[in-house]
């Protein structure tokens, strides 16, 4: 998944000519706390946020370029990069939201928390059964019956808790990625996991061909 998968293509945007006030209104309106200053070719000239904004309109300050943070204060990312860029420029920075260029330095989106958040829910709400169907599909030469067996297999070793083949499937069938997680104490122990089950499966298969 890349940037402009997650981003919002909606933005407002506005010029450093214009009066704080108006900004302020703008802002106000389409309830944003951030937006971008760009030129007349769209290019990221500066940053604002409402705290920014804020602050002018205390001092009696008149235009956005007085109080806006200049391009080389600016986090920001291309659209092309990985989406998990985005994700961890924005904690490590702890950002409300972060521009995003084209190749030209030209404004083309803006990637907010918010849209981070929701793209982590629905990823959260993918059912584990079609994870394994794609390990399945990537497996070459391994059934789907065989999975199912060392994935019981690799949970009693890890939990000691006596699971069929059978029974395995019918929880991934029923449970998604975020509960999985959770069941499994972390992102982290669940992919150690995966990775346990598919060295277990892929051992089965040389055993089988060197016989």
């Amino acid at each position: 998944m890349k940037v402009k998968e997650i981003m919002d293509k909606e933005f407002i945007y506005v010029s450093q000519d214009q009066s704080i006030e108006e900004v302020s209104i703008i802002m106000e309106n389409r309830k944003k706390f951030t937006t971008p200053v760009v030129d007349d070719q769209m290019r990221l000239v500066g940053w604002i946020t409402s705290l920014n904004v804020t602050r002018g309109l205390r001092e009696g300050k008149q235009k956005i370029s007085e109080v806006m943070h200049s391009t080389d204060n600016i986090v920001h990312v291309h659209e092309n990069n990985p989406a998990r860029m985005a994700v961890l420029e924005t904690s490590h920075h702890k950002l409300v939201s972060i521009p995003v260029l084209d190749n030209e330095g030209v404004v083309v989106g803006v990637v907010r928390s918010f849209d981070i958040v929701e793209t982590l829910s629905e990823l959260y709400d993918i059912k584990v059964y079609k994870i394994f169907k794609a390990m399945e599909h990537e497996l070459k030469g391994i059934s789907w019956e065989e999975l199912m067996e060392a994935s019981a297999i690799v949970t009693r070793r890890r939990t000691g808790e006596m699971v069929t083949a059978e029974e395995y499937e019918h929880r991934i069938k029923d449970s998604t990625f975020g509960e999985a997680i959770w069941v499994t104490g972390g992102l982290e122990k669940f992919f150690v996991g995966l990775i346990a089950i598919g060295q277990l499966v892929l051992a089965k298969k040389i055993a089988r061909a060197r016989k």
